[in-house]
């Protein structure tokens, strides 16, 4: 979706809403928020809560540094929107900082934060379907999720500066859509490996930590091999970028990594 078609659904909704929920990623909320989002929310005057999802892949005092960071800012919250965890803590919030009822909350985020599953979580048994919302395209939806809370869908945002190796990192361009993934997955590699210098290790069982053969070594491994007898490492970096988006390579950030205490 081009980026002007986008921002003008995107206003359309934080105008109709009264409460902004923005999902980030536990593995790194930081990378996750989106300051122009948050800009916006606040020029129009509304409430914004930011929603920590995947909380179950990050060390619970981790989470918990996070939120103290981010409260200074915004009310925050850590959730797990799959295994079901805190999920009470978010209706507690929306009902704590609804300034009428119903409530019409939108829910923001990058691709892959888990935001259809906070949706689903919101939904319940309550749910009544969805419908487009009239004047907006069929990315967004609004949802009755009880008698006093409609939920408005967007579409997933995506960082400013759309540098593939930033996209990479938020889990927000798929591998297949990368002509060359081998530059973001060494990008990838690194970050990685200043998070946690044995993640490859206990994810692949490699010892290595030049990026270049941590891919031959994945690529030997999964026995994927070009014409000529060549190691496909292009298609390695695809599967290393596969797996950070599916939760299967897991490493995180704190907030020590940006300074922030």
């Amino acid at each position: 979706m081009p980026n002007s078609r986008y921002w003008s659904i995107i206003k359309r909704v934080i105008n109709e809403a009264d409460i902004v929920l923005e999902v980030l990623d536990a593995r790194d909320p930081y990378l996750t928020r989106n300051r122009r989002i948050e800009k916006l929310v606040l020029d129009k005057g509304k409430r914004l809560i930011l929603v920590i999802n995947k909380a179950d892949l990050v060390p619970k005092e981790v989470l918990e540094k996070w939120k103290r960071v981010f409260s200074r800012e915004f009310p925050t919250i850590f959730i797990s929107a799959r295994d079901r965890l805190g999920t009470r803590y978010l209706w507690r919030y929306i009902k704590m900082y609804a300034p009428k009822f119903p409530v019409k909350v939108a829910v923001v985020g990058y691709p892959n934060v888990g935001k259809s599953m906070i949706i689903n979580v919101l939904k319940g048994r309550h749910s009544s379907g969805t419908s487009p919302i009239p004047g907006f395209t069929k990315s967004s939806l609004r949802v009755r999720a009880s008698t006093n809370i409609i939920v408005i869908d967007t579409p997933g945002v995506f960082p400013p500066s759309a540098d593939e190796q930033e996209l990479v990192l938020c889990s927000a361009l798929r591998p297949e859509a990368l002509d060359d993934p081998v530059v973001p997955a060494i990008h990838l590699i690194k970050f990685a490996l200043s998070r946690d210098p044995l993640v490859f290790e206990k994810v692949y069982g490699i010892t290595e930590k030049d990026p270049i053969k941590i891919l031959s070594e994945i690529a030997r491994k999964r026995g994927l091999y070009l014409k000529g007898g060549q190691l496909n490492v292009e298609e390695a970096a695809r599967i290393i970028i596969r797996d950070w988006q599916r939760n299967k390579l897991v490493f995180f950030s704190r907030p020590e990594n940006y300074n922030l205490t």
